[in-house]
């Protein structure tokens, strides 16, 4: 079975869309836990609609706003499946995402793997614009290659430890814990197959760039403990392949 981890905060416009892409999924042994991380508008209402229309869906509500790592940390210590997957709440999965990736852990005898994915506008319309992948991602590689998304990520429970799977209490905790993994020595393995839909709203496409320069800096420096020159190195590979997924 595969665990689906959402993380939820007044998602309300684009929740129904997503949770749909997974009850269309071509594989169908799977759990859905969605944790609702305080939200105030029509999110807890939309989880329990569809709770209530199939078993396999296990919302959890939290009394307090955790922040999105502590939300997917709640929901990884709940799964129950063998393999686990991440899923962002205004993220669209195509309907072979799981039985695709699986099939490729499984040929891999992998622990981790990813997907290529498209950009889409606001409407969870495809842009065109598709983020190839590399057949594998080693730590040193994935420190100036940040193409790992968070929807498209699969893990094998049996071959990686929990604590690996926690994510920090970081800004771009989901680099830092795919970095955190990598450094056990297991290997990324990357499926060259769009698979998802990555959501980007148009206040987001720019305003951001400045903020994910500061939380790579940070992350090298303060997290991964690297020197000047190491930071420099890996920045000017990060910026490059960034460059890259955008034009």
């Amino acid at each position: 079975m595969i665990s689906i981890v959402i993380p939820v905060y007044n998602a309300d416009r684009f929740l129904r869309e997503t949770i749909d892409s997974v009850l269309a999924q071509t594989y169908t042994d799977w759990e859905l836990i969605p944790v609702d991380d305080c939200s105030s508008d029509e999110s807890r209402k939309i989880l329990a609609e569809y709770e209530r229309t199939d078993s396999r869906i296990r919302p959890v509500y939290l009394d307090s706003n955790v922040g999105a790592a502590a939300a997917r940390n709640e929901g990884t210590v709940r799964a129950r499946g063998e393999y686990l997957a991440f899923l962002d709440a205004d993220d669209i999965w195509v309907k072979e995402k799981l039985e695709h990736e699986l099939a490729f852990l499984q040929d891999k005898q992998a622990a981790f793997v990813f997907t290529s994915y498209e950009f889409a506008d606001e409407h969870g319309v495809g842009t065109g614009k598709i983020v190839k992948v590399p057949a594998t991602l080693s730590y040193q590689q994935a420190l100036r290659n940040t193409t790992i998304f968070t929807s498209t990520v699969l893990f094998h429970r049996g071959k990686i430890s929990t604590e690996y799977l926690m994510m920090p209490q970081v800004k771009s905790e989901d680099s830092a814990t795919w970095w955190q993994i990598l450094k056990t020595g297991v290997t990324a393995y990357g499926l060259n197959e769009n698979l998802v839909l990555y959501r980007r709203s148009r206040n987001t496409l720019s305003s951001n760039k400045l903020e994910a320069v500061r939380r790579i800096w940070y992350l090298y420096r303060r997290v991964e403990g690297l020197n000047v020159f190491q930071s420099c190195r890996n920045f000017v590979g990060y910026a490059f392949r960034a460059v890259l997924r955008r034009v």
